[in-house]
């Protein structure tokens, strides 16, 4: 229940408190006088758009505040889930600053619109006069419907599979998109990695091909050099290592004579050692070494094919292509990877397709059942508002088609008089029959819900006198059951409220501000009979208005 709402610097309203009661509230004033106001400060805590223009005083915050009464309406759950402080006078506090930018808070923790648009959605409806064109729309159909189906864990665990029925469908578009790219570019992929593949590269190969083909090019140099070299240490009567050895002979006769000789004999025969050494693995190069032109042309041909396929990608080494081959391979894989996924993704769609299928099927079957009570229910309240042939008519269609309500289109037509043909309430309702349909629907469904509070903005237009009373009627039995606020401009229903809220406009300083007061007894009566009369109440109007808040 809505038990007060504060407003500051929001429209005409500098600042306003208001109480609210139990039972039917009725809400009058002049036209402009600020009635609509107070109902757009309400949608901003509902979570409306929020606009830096309808500040009053556009250098401060605006600040709508508004307290409810939570207990017993099995709100905890959603103060659990969405870790908030759970207070069974729940506190909603909107603040709009200068430059348009909105806060929402629920008991002091900043919470997202999303959040404060779920909370309000159990606590208060905002009834306007937009709201009653809606009920030419298909969405609001089916909702009443649904409101009598009680179907209410089926719908939400139908819009949960669907939700993720849309998210599957969304992953699939992209997956296929990839898919047909990837193809595009798989067999260019395919053949570049066979190539590389086939190549059949070593890392470090390249080196080792080039210094062969290096050395082969220039063998008989490289023999002849080292020959001479062998020749030099070893070869013929006078060679390096003959004399080398006659020195050490001579070095070594005299090592009894001096100990620092000893150690030049010892470096001597190190040094003959070596280049004893030397001397063969000259000549044992120089055997290795073997002039081969089919070796060549192999080599040759070898480092062709690893020149061309660097050259080809843009790359200096043999590693850098072993890379690249490494990345095809992982595309290609990727590719093979991406095919089992989409074929897993699309059975699972065509599994959870199976099942809203047939949660869509009970959902539209027990849709089915109601309808006629519903028809039934609504003929009878309008014949209570002055319409006795009235006749709404629910017509449901199934489509083959998944949306996010199920299957069904369901479609009003009306017939406000016996022998009329039903047609769809655009073309055949006045405004007067639309408040009263819209106003019969809406008792309905509040003995369905446990909605603490609703509100009705002038939701009697195109209506007056005798059917006006009844309209205020249904609304004092609707507040026996939850909180009713109505704005309205006929006394007949003004006087059926429990309370009555008065808003007026009042200038300070040069402007215009909108007020708001509780009128006592005296105070209801002087503006009822306004209500009644074209301009100073007269006797008879009083008298009248006396008589009305007695019924």
């Amino acid at each position: 229940m809505l038990n007060h709402i504060s407003v500051q610097n929001y429209a005409l309203i500098d600042k306003l408190d208001v109480d609210f009661s139990k039972g039917l509230t009725i809400i009058t004033g002049e036209t402009g006088a600020g009635k609509s106001i107070l109902l757009g400060a309400l949608g901003l805590i509902a979570g409306s758009r929020a606009d830096a223009n309808s500040l009053q005083d556009k250098l401060k915050k605006c600040i709508v505040e508004v307290s409810f009464n939570i207990k017993g309406y099995a709100l905890k759950d959603f103060f659990v889930a969405n870790e908030l402080d759970y207070e069974t006078t729940t506190t909603i506090r909107r603040e709009i600053n200068p430059e348009g930018k909105s806060r929402a808070f629920i008991n002091d923790t900043p919470v997202t619109l999303t959040q404060l648009k779920e909370l309000a959605a159990y606590l208060i409806d905002i009834h306007s006069q937009h709201e009653t064109l809606a009920l030419n729309t298909s969405e609001f159909q089916l909702s009443v419907v649904d409101a009598f189906a009680n179907d209410t864990d089926l719908l939400n665990e139908y819009a949960d599979n669907f939700k993720q029925f849309k998210v599957l469908e969304k992953k699939l578009t992209e997956l296929s998109l990839k898919e047909s790219q990837a193809k595009k570019e798989l067999d260019y992929f395919q053949f570049q990695f066979n190539e590389l593949e086939d190549a059949n590269l070593k890392p470090a190969e390249q080196l080792a091909l080039e210094q062969e083909l290096e050395t082969l090019n220039n063998a008989e140099e490289i023999k002849l050099n080292l020959s001479k070299a062998a020749y030099g240490l070893n070869g013929g009567e006078l060679n390096l290592l003959s004399s080398l050895k006659e020195i050490k002979l001579l070095i070594a006769s005299l090592t009894k004579f001096k100990s620092e000789i000893n150690e030049l004999d010892a470096r001597i025969n190190s040094s003959y050692i070596e280049l004893k050494d030397i001397a063969n693995e000259l000549e044992t190069l120089e055997q290795d070494i073997v002039y081969d032109p089919k070796r060549i042309e192999t080599l040759t041909i070898r480092l062709d094919e690893i020149y061309r396929l660097q050259q080809k990608h843009q790359v200096k080494t043999i590693e850098e292509l072993i890379n690249l081959k490494n990345e095809l391979s992982n595309k290609l894989l990727d590719f093979s990877s991406l095919e089992v996924e989409i074929e897993k993704l699309k059975k699972e769609i065509s599994s959870l397709e199976k099942t809203l299928f047939a949660s869509a099927k009970k959902i539209s079957a027990n849709r089915k059942k109601v309808i006629p009570k519903i028809e039934k229910e609504i003929a009878s309240l309008l014949s209570s508002l002055s319409m006795p042939n009235a006749q709404l008519k629910m017509e449901q269609t199934e489509n083959e088609i998944l949306s996010k309500n199920g299957i069904d289109k369901i479609n009003f037509l009306f017939s406000a008089n016996k022998g009329s043909d039903f047609k769809e309430l655009n073309k055949v309702a006045s405004g007067g029959e639309l408040s009263r349909l819209m106003l019969s629907i809406k008792s309905l469904i509040a003995q369905l819900t446990a909605l603490p509070t609703i509100i009705f903005d002038e939701i009697d237009t195109g209506v007056s006198g005798d059917i006006a009373n009844k309209v205020g009627t249904i609304m004092n039995q609707m507040a026996g059951a939850m909180q009713v606020i109505a704005i309205t401009h006929l006394p007949q229903i003004a006087s059926k409220g429990e309370t009555h809220l008065f808003v007026y406009k009042e200038e300070k300083n040069n402007k215009t501000y909108s007020n708001i007061k509780k009128l006592n007894a005296e105070e209801r009566v002087k503006e009822i009979a306004k209500m009644l009369s074209t301009g100073t109440p007269t006797a008879a109007a009083i008298s009248n208005a006396k008589e009305l808040l007695k019924n």
